[in-house]
């Protein structure tokens, strides 16, 4: 089973996280943490473009994200989406 590794950058008004490996419901967990923090806070930009697959969880969990973003007047990005996630 492909690992889900993320590397964190800050920017001035947004945090970039990239993605590597699958977003599955294995391996969302702790990204899921970050991310719903993250956005309380400031946008958030996802760069997708190392991700091998994305599955319903991880889908949910980028709408609800999106819809916390829209709650606190924080915007979510994605970008550079892998032919993968930009199927799901």
């Amino acid at each position: 089973m492909e690992q889900l590794r993320v590397t964190e950058k800050h920017g001035s008004n947004y945090i970039l996280y990239e993605l590597f490996g699958d977003c599955n419901s294995y391996t969302i967990s702790e990204l899921q943490v970050k991310l719903f923090d993250s956005i309380q806070e400031t946008n958030v930009v996802l760069d997708l473009s190392q991700v091998i697959d994305v599955d319903s969880s991880g889908m949910g969990m980028i709408m609800a994200v999106f819809n916390d973003a829209l709650e606190c007047g924080k915007k979510l990005y994605l970008m550079n989406l892998s032919p993968s996630a930009h199927k799901t």
